[in-house]
């Protein structure tokens, strides 16, 4: 059997005539259309020489052709490199240069910016724009529509994807057709996806978010997805009436919550809200459930594994969770420092296996190899723990742990009693060098007004709710906190700012 991603999709399809993709400009891609037109894709990718195993990288705009491309690059056996569009082509020069692509799809404005860059990888440019056009579509419009979907075992690469590299070099993950089916129809059967369903797609499509969550399971389902090039607003409330499922990030939840349009009514023929790629306050899952009558339903995973959790689809999704393994997935939480298991309620490191998980990270042997354990498990670097109903809660990143005169400080835990307070909107709290306790704790707040930031009146709100050494030495205010495109706040450049608070 063929455990292409693509074949296996293929097969699924029950109605070629479905719609499969709709644009913002009213175009309508069936289920058939999508085939022919990743089989031209397909032939146009091999004409230029690339070969099964071969990276195709690709640094575009959002656009219908740009899922053609990924859809075509794992139909013709190569492996799909999408790339941050924020990403300079200084970075650009490292990730083409580690992964060493066939070929790297630019967008034509940026293309002579990374020629240097593709000659050193050996790359050939080709170019796709926001609006599909350029020398790829060009080179596939004269193509056939027939293409014989490359045969690939379940561990052959589909997918080459590289951490954010928060913290030291960016690190390709090597996700296999394997992970990606599997992941597309766990999710499928956890959210009861149907034929029926119509998702709102606003997120980008260089991440697994975008890419892996919500186009492979809508299409995994038979369902159609409203393909919109970014979050907007006016357009989703709009489309409500017609969708019944939303993915999105905090951030869109928020944005949609001061939206006087966004009540019971706009959003009754609506199925299902899904938020993951950053932790959801609390206060916003209770907000849109008082607003919508909706409870927002939130998950957990990263670019290493795809989806790990996920709070039920039936029951209760509660807030600050991520919920509980989905089916086939193993969590464990261990003691960071021996791999011990821990029992329920005790805070240590997640760990992952299944069959979700990746085969590991693109020529680092070490890296894998101190990551992905002998028996399976992938150690996440998130910090978490089970509650007595099985939900599990992250806590924070291991990396973001702050040790203060010997004492073990987790993040959320202040972060959460700190969001509680009047005239907080959210906060981030981080360990900085101090020179009695190694790192001193520090709340970053983001107040509603500025006449909310009194360092004092949050200090002494805090007092008696946190154990001493918990308690904050300095609390800072900012108009916003730093975050990637993906809406995750980034600790690692508040800990440059104030760098030099306690000395």
């Amino acid at each position: 059997m063929n455990a292409n991603l693509f074949d296996i999709l293929e097969t699924g399809i029950t109605d070629p005539h479905a719609a499969a993709i709709e644009t913002a400009g009213g175009e309508r891609i069936s289920y058939g259309d999508l085939v022919a037109r990743t089989g031209r894709m397909a032939n146009a990718l091999v004409s230029l020489g690339v070969k099964p195993g071969d990276r195709v990288a690709a640094q575009v705009e959002k656009s219908v052709q740009a899922i053609i491309l990924y859809l075509a690059t794992v139909r013709a056996g190569a492996v799909f490199l999408p790339l941050n569009t924020g990403y300079t082509p200084s970075e650009i020069d490292y990730f083409i240069g580690d992964a060493t692509p066939a070929i790297l799809v630019s967008d034509p404005a940026r293309a002579d910016a990374l020629s240097d860059a593709a000659a050193r990888a050996g790359a050939r440019i080709m170019t796709l724009d926001a609006a599909g056009q350029g020398s790829l579509t060009d080179a596939a419009a004269g193509q056939p529509a027939d293409f014989a979907t490359v045969a690939c075992g379940s561990d052959d690469l589909a997918a080459l994807l590289y951490t954010s590299g928060t913290t030291g070099r960016s690190k390709g993950a090597m996700l296999t057709h394997g992970n990606l089916v599997s992941n597309s129809m766990a999710l499928r059967d956890a959210w009861r996806y149907t034929a029926r369903d119509v998702l709102i797609h606003a997120l980008p499509i260089f991440h697994t978010h975008g890419l892996f969550v919500a186009t492979n399971v809508t299409l995994f389902s038979g369902a159609s997805m409203i393909f919109l090039p970014k979050f907007d607003p006016d357009r989703i409330i709009a489309l409500m009436d017609r969708a019944t499922v939303l993915m999105g990030v905090p951030t869109f939840y928020v944005r949609l919550l001061g939206d006087d349009r966004l009540n019971r009514d706009t959003t009754a023929p609506m199925r299902l809200f899904i938020s993951g790629s950053a932790p959801l306050l609390a206060e916003t899952h209770r907000e849109w459930q008082a607003r919508t009558g909706h409870a927002i339903l939130e998950r957990y995973g990263m670019t290493e594994t795809n989806m790990n959790t996920s709070n039920p689809y039936d029951g209760d999704r509660i807030a600050g969770t991520v919920g509980m393994p989905l089916p086939g997935v193993e969590i464990i939480v261990t003691d960071p420092e021996t791999g011990a298991e821990l029992p329920g309620g005790q805070i240590g490191m997640i760990e992952v296996r299944g069959p979700n998980v990746f085969k590991g990270y693109w020529q680092m042997p070490e890296k894998t190899a101190a990551e992905l354990r002998g028996n399976g498990f992938f150690i996440t670097g998130d910090l978490g723990k089970f509650d007595d109903r099985g939900y599990l809660h992250i806590v924070g990143r291991g990396k973001d742990l702050i040790i203060t005169g010997g004492y073990n400080v987790y993040p959320k835990e202040i972060e959460s009693e700190i969001d509680a307070l009047p005239g907080v909107v959210e906060s981030a709290v981080i360990g900085l060098p101090h020179r009695d306790f190694g790192e001193g704790v520090t709340a970053v707040i983001v107040p509603t007004a500025r006449d909310a930031t009194d360092e004092g009146k949050v200090l002494a709100a805090l007092d008696g709710r946190l154990a001493k050494f918990k308690q904050p030495k300095r609390v800072l205010f900012v108009d916003e906190l730093p975050r990637n495109t993906m809406g995750k706040v980034q600790k690692n450049l508040l800990r440059d700012q104030f760098a030099d608070l306690y000395r």
